[in-house]
């Protein structure tokens, strides 16, 4: 019997990132399977749980898209299908790899907690935070952390459109982004430039949540710096992020041939420090474990606003948080290595008593 620990992988999910958190997967399964036992757990768009023999054999499926999406008929919600929730009682740890909504924002945190399992990443209440942009920048900002201005507009506050629009622009102006609250890889966001444009963007971000931020578009650079650790956190290199689309949506992250990660980023190195003790600050502020990926602007003039943490950042080799510690020197099976260690920390620690 082998001596290695029971590395368990979750991925799927039904947020509309499931095909983001499939590739991911994949890599760092491959990767992992070096030093750990590695045990697939898939869960389908429809949020039903697979066994691992049942989520090895839709990965080794001849369709490459299908490869890329879990599917079960007739399977949906985690209740479905309970014996599929079997595979965590075979795991030494887990590495949630689930993006966005049902993943990422600490219900699936919880559920490992319940369970007993030790897991890789942020605990079930910075992984909400982390999700929650509104909550987010409220505590950023509290901390002494600069945000760009912003708004919050929920979907039971009857405000007329009028009211809105005032508000957004005695506080934020134009342009603006209207994003939802809660989601991930900028789905439902869109840049406005005049009141007329309000209204329907407002009506696409609440169909993915019941809160809307709306939030000052900043001119600047987008830097990045990955922060790895528990009580005692490090700050990478920074990156920064080239695109050629409007904004940094989801074709621009995934799609586009043209946007480029640039490691490292050009700034001085007094600027560089600068920046990495505010994403060590922003870090511990919302009590962040194992990992996060600071996102920063910076503007021509010097100043350097917090954007957002993302608690469970892309995990391809080719994504920046990996690719900003393989500059550093770690490797990504290094990396996948001091990930679980720092998840089989935080677990002795919860447990102690």
């Amino acid at each position: 019997m082998s001596d290695r620990l029971r590395l368990g992988v979750i991925f799927g999910g039904r947020s509309l990132e499931h095909e983001v958190s499939v590739v991911s997967a994949q890599h760092v399964m491959d990767a992992a399977s070096e030093r750990f036992d590695v045990v697939p757990i898939g869960v389908t768009k429809a949020g039903a749980w697979l066994t691992p023999e049942e989520t090895q054999r839709q990965l080794d499926g001849e369709d490459e898209a299908f490869r890329k999406t879990l599917e079960l008929e007739g399977a949906e919600g985690i209740l479905s299908r309970p014996e599929a929730l079997k595979g965590l009682s075979e795991i030494d740890v887990a590495f949630p790899l689930i993006h966005g909504t049902h993943g990422e924002d600490g219900t699936l945190q919880g559920l490992l907690e319940l369970a007993g399992v030790a897991y890789v990443g942020a605990g079930v209440g910075t992984s909400a935070i982390g999700m929650d942009k509104a909550l987010m920048k409220r505590i950023f900002t509290q901390a002494g952390l600069e945000a760009p201005d912003h708004i919050v507009v929920r979907a039971n506050q009857h405000w007329s459109k009028d009211e809105i629009a005032s508000a957004v622009e005695a506080s934020v102006g134009y342009p603006a982004f209207v994003k939802p609250a809660n989601g991930g890889s900028s789905v439902g966001v869109t840049k406005v430039r005049s009141r007329e444009d309000l209204d329907s963007a407002i009506c696409v971000g609440f169909q993915h949540d019941r809160k809307v931020l709306i939030e000052q578009a900043i001119e600047g650079r987008e830097v990045e710096c990955a922060v790895l650790g528990n009580d005692d956190p490090e700050a990478s290199p920074l990156g920064e992020i080239s695109y050629t689309r409007d904004f940094y949506d989801y074709e621009a992250k995934y799609l586009d041939p043209s946007t480029k990660l640039l490691i490292p980023a050009d700034v001085s190195e007094d600027m560089a420090r600068r920046i990495q003790d505010l994403a060590v600050q922003g870090y511990r502020a919302i009590d962040c474990a194992g990992m996060g990926r600071m996102d920063f602007f910076l503007t021509p003039d010097g100043r350097v606003l917090i954007d957002e943490v993302n608690t469970l950042p892309g995990f391809t080799p080719g994504s920046m948080y990996p690719q900003l510690w393989q500059h550093a020197g770690m490797s990504y099976v290094d990396l996948i290595a001091k990930l679980v260690d720092l998840g089989l920390e935080r677990h002795k620690e919860r447990t102690r008593g």
